[in-house]
């Protein structure tokens, strides 16, 4: 029996029995048996978690570009790694081989050493998703620099302060990128930027809107003339099993975004063997995530999981409504994909438009379909089933996070049956637990708590860059001795997981994780406000939408509400980016605080999901009766 690839419920059972027995064991067989190391490990774990701190093979070394591209060049030399389908459906497809990957990343890994990088250097790339994306992020992990990719839809302010965070003296960017039938001047978001970098010696750009920028002279290259001229060999930087393999920064429920850390070989190994077994992919099939680079989905499961895997792995430039809402459906057709992954949002968005957009396609070569990002609605997983998977392709409803590095929670497809909105069962390795109010394990099913995993797996970030102690806070000491994942989750009868959503102060919108402390700080820069609290609430499409609760200061600024309401709206989006506007603005007198100046923000949830029937003990308020003016004012 091979651990590598489970094929039925019964080997699954068998696999991870052996997995939580003897963790050490079962890692080290996968590891030494589908990998390529230059030299061996001398212990597979030791770990800590109340420091905390981790290790997987350590004293290994290897380099995980010979294992996503080197090693296949002599038999799938010629086999399409990746397969570039552009924004607009009249520009063709590009078909990028193995060999030639191989060519593009040395050139882009020559480029960068040219430019002084070095290995432990941070490069920040802000690329739109385009094949120079994928390159960028493997010629990095090729000489050992550390990538930090930012997706293309941050703003200036929140690319700053993630180029300053890391300490990054190099951007690779494009002049602008096309997104339906819009174009985005990435270029000045990125010139924006770098007023706030003064680090930041060197700047390469990738042409693909032909648009008209400027280019400050010294700092700014074009990437496509470095290319041409540089060599494509390049050794592979020989790097140690715990070296850092790239940054990527995530929503904190308070202050700054957390760079996470992930490490070379840990990574490498789960994000490879999650998915050959929840995509079951097999050697000739055609795999399709179509997340953004610039999120952990399209670092483990568009580059690092398929290509450690020899698959063909798909990156879509556009978006689902362009031009029109069949697109995904054509580009499944066109391409034959057998894997398709997306996220709720997505599904929502294309099951309220007219099914004709679907039904014009053959969809008769999707083998697995996958959600990701956020829990996936029933109603959204029956249209799916039905009318994608027309009730043969199994759903993987895979949970996971970028402090994973890889999906934890989900159906192995033709093993797992699938219930709808259920993750179902951790995957190999994974030893999650429910913890209570107290702080205890609840043993029995049935219940509701708050996710944790007791122990470690090889893809766990190991830090967040420059703060060691609040990753130890945010995530080992609520409590002892597991990783909390801030989420609950609910367990049913069999023992399948639900995930029942952010239990702190970060909201999954459309798939994203928007913290609302950021937010907040946002909107309270703005000279007429006061203060503000922001909560999620259900939405049809994104799953949950933004509800500000405002106070102004002064009677000028409540004379025209539309205006403050775009006003505070432009401040969001030039500070985070245009994915965490609001979607309602309520000015209110004050905001339910409890005597230590805490906001309720239970009571203020309840009111924007217009549901007061238990707002629970408001005796505990300073002050009680601006509940009741806010009610008036929502009108609950």
């Amino acid at each position: 029996m091979s651990n590598y690839h489970i094929k039925n419920l019964e080997e699954y059972f068998q696999i991870y029995r052996k997995s939580v027995q003897n963790p050490e064991a079962f890692w080290e067989e996968i590891a030494e048996e589908h990998f390529v190391w230059r030299k061996r490990w001398n212990s597979v774990l030791s770990w800590d978690f109340s420091k905390p701190e981790v290790k997987w093979f350590e004293g290994g070394q290897l380099n995980i570009t010979e294992n996503c591209i080197d090693r296949h060049l002599t038999t799938r030399g010629d086999k399409t790694a990746l397969l570039f389908e552009p924004n607009d459906p009249a520009e063709s497809a590009q078909h990028i081989t193995y060999m030639e990957l191989y060519r593009q990343v040395n050139k882009m890994a020559n480029v960068l050493k040219a430019q002084g990088v070095k290995k432990g250097d941070r490069v920040c790339i802000y690329l739109p998703m385009i094949p120079e994306l994928s390159y960028a992020v493997l010629a990095c992990a090729r000489i050992g620099a550390v990538h930090s990719v930012v997706f293309a839809g941050f703003s200036a302010t929140a690319l700053a302060t993630r180029i300053n965070d890391c300490d990054a003296a190099i951007v690779l960017t494009a002049d602008g990128s096309f997104r339906g039938s819009k174009s985005i001047d990435l270029k000045g978001i990125v010139d924006k930027a770098l007023e706030e970098c003064p680090q930041v010696t060197s700047v390469l750009v990738a042409q693909r809107t032909s648009s008209n920028i400027d280019m400050k002279a010294e700092r700014d290259h074009f990437m496509a003339p470095l290319l041409e001229a540089a060599s494509d060999e390049c050794a592979a930087e020989v790097m140690d099993a715990e070296d850092p393999l790239f940054i990527l920064y995530t929503s904190g429920s308070t202050g700054k975004p957390k760079g996470m850390v992930h490490s070379c070989a840990g990574y490498m190994i789960y994000a490879a063997y999650t998915f050959k077994n929840i995509f079951q992919y097999q050697e000739e099939d055609v795999y399709w995530c179509t997340a953004d680079i610039g999120w952990i989905t399209g670092h483990s499961y568009i580059v690092y999981g398929p290509l450690a895997n020899g698959a063909t792995t798909l990156m879509f430039e556009g978006v689902p409504s362009y031009p029109d809402f069949g697109r995904f459906w054509e580009i499944v057709e066109k391409h034959k994909v057998n894997q398709f992954y997306t996220a709720p949002t997505a599904i929502r968005a294309l099951a309220k438009e007219n099914i004709s957009f679907v039904e014009k396609y053959d969809l008769s070569s999707l083998k697995v379909l996958g959600t990701v990002g956020e829990p996936i609605n029933e109603e959204a997983w029956h249209w799916y089933n039905n009318n994608i998977g027309k009730k043969e392709s199994p759903i993987v409803d895979t949970w996971w996070q970028t402090e994973t590095g890889g999906i934890m929670i989900s159906p192995i497809p033709y093993s797992t049956p699938t219930k709808p909105t259920f993750a179902t069962l951790p995957f190999i390795g994974i030893q999650p637990a429910l913890m209570d109010e107290k702080g205890e394990e609840i043993k029995e099913n049935q219940v509701d708590g708050r996710l944790c995993i007791k122990f470690p797996w090889p893809s766990m970030a190991r830090t967040i860059w420059g703060d060691h102690e609040r990753y130890r806070q945010t995530y080992f000491s609520a409590y002892e001795n597991s990783y909390f994942t801030g989420d609950g989750a609910s367990r049913d009868a069999v023992g399948y997981y639900r995930i029942t959503g952010r239990v702190d102060d970060v909201i999954i919108v459309s798939g994203h994780n928007l913290g609302t402390a950021p937010i907040e700080d946002a909107i309270n820069e703005h000279q007429g406000v006061a203060e503000s609290a922001i909560v999620g609430y259900p939405h049809d499409i994104k799953g949950n939408a933004l509800f500000g609760y405002v106070i102004l200061k002064d009677e000028a600024a409540k004379r025209n509400p539309d205006e403050m309401r775009v006003e505070i709206n432009r401040l969001i989006s030039d500070k985070i980016g245009p994915i965490a506007k609001l979607d309602i603005i309520t000015f209110v007198p004050g905001l339910p605080k409890t005597r230590s100046g805490k906001i309720m923000r239970r009571i203020l949830r309840k009111i924007a999901q217009k549901d007061v029937s238990n707002l629970g003990d408001t005796s505990t308020l300073l002050n009680p009766e601006v509940v009741a003016s806010i009610r008036d004012i929502v009108g609950v």
